[in-house]
């Protein structure tokens, strides 16, 4: 009864109580399964991988997914020769900006050192003799022109001979269009700034008229007569295709009679005595 017992007892537990039991039992096997699973390998999964060449990659996936599974980065990317979606967007949107800010940059250097016109304004009328007339309105005899016209059909010459007469009167007009509409209001260009004319001397049609930029020869003889208030004659000048280069210089009284009209009248320095000049600018 007593080694029935002890035999029962013998089974029921998994674990060996002594040496003897154990080797009466089979606990050798057990235990050396048990050292060699306690044995781990060091370094992780990948040590693991290592040692066991053999074992299937599907199974390293499970154990160690972050080391297996990677997602393409901007190297990967630009080693293939495809830009990141994200990148090229980014890159799209700053050449957009900087051309906004270049735009921006480039107005306002042509209009850099304009000033509105006062009450009172330099005129300067300049061309070759056989040339075309150029006609420039400064708000101060230094700064940039705030009108450059240059009549494209009329001589610097025939305007001298009007001149001789004693009283001229110059009349620049321009077509009244519906500006366009921008935001919540309608914004109408300046009247100096219109860009053509249709051009009239004493009342007779001489042509047209063209707003320009002040380039390099226009500077040219604008710093040649800087330091003349008040005069007329002949810039000294290489050039022989078109005749002398002739001036004549002035201070304009300026009367704003509306949106669309505005009219400069010369000033005679001793109030009379001398050719009377007139320019008148009107939007119909």
């Amino acid at each position: 009864m007593e080694g029935t017992f002890r035999a029962a007892a013998a089974a029921a537990s998994p674990l060996p109580t002594s040496k003897n039991s154990a080797t009466a039992s089979g606990g050798i096997p057990w235990l050396l399964r048990k050292r060699g699973a306690s044995k781990a390998p060091r370094g992780g999964p990948l040590a693991a991988q290592e040692e066991r060449p053999d074992v299937d990659d599907g199974v390293e996936l499970e154990e160690g997914a972050s080391f297996a599974v990677s997602t393409p980065s901007a190297a990967d990317a630009a080693a293939g020769g495809r830009t990141p979606e994200p990148a090229r967007k980014r890159r799209e949107a700053l050449a957009r900006l900087l051309s906004a800010v270049l735009a921006v940059v480039a107005r306002a250097r042509r209009r850099r050192g304009r000033r509105p016109m006062g009450s009172s304004v330099t005129g300067t009328i300049f061309g070759r003799r056989r040339g075309r007339v150029h006609l420039a309105l400064q708000t101060d005899p230094r700064a940039p022109p705030a009108l450059m016209v240059e009549l494209g059909a009329y001589s610097t010459g025939a305007l001298v001979r009007e001149m001789s007469s004693g009283l001229v009167r110059i009349a620049l007009e321009c077509e009244k269009k519906t500006p366009p509409h921008t935001g919540g209001e309608r914004r109408r260009t300046a009247l100096v700034e219109e860009p053509t004319w249709r051009a009239y001397c004493n009342g007779r049609k001489c042509g047209y008229a063209a707003r320009r930029e002040c380039g390099a020869e226009e500077w040219r003889v604008l710093r040649a007569v800087e330091n003349v208030s008040v005069g007329a004659g002949v810039v000294p000048d290489g050039g022989a295709g078109e005749g002398d280069l002739m001036y004549m210089r002035a201070r304009f009284e300026r009367v704003v009679g509306s949106r669309d009209s505005e009219a400069f009248y010369m000033i005679n320095p001793d109030g009379n005595g001398g050719p009377e000049l007139s320019i008148y600018l009107l939007r119909v």
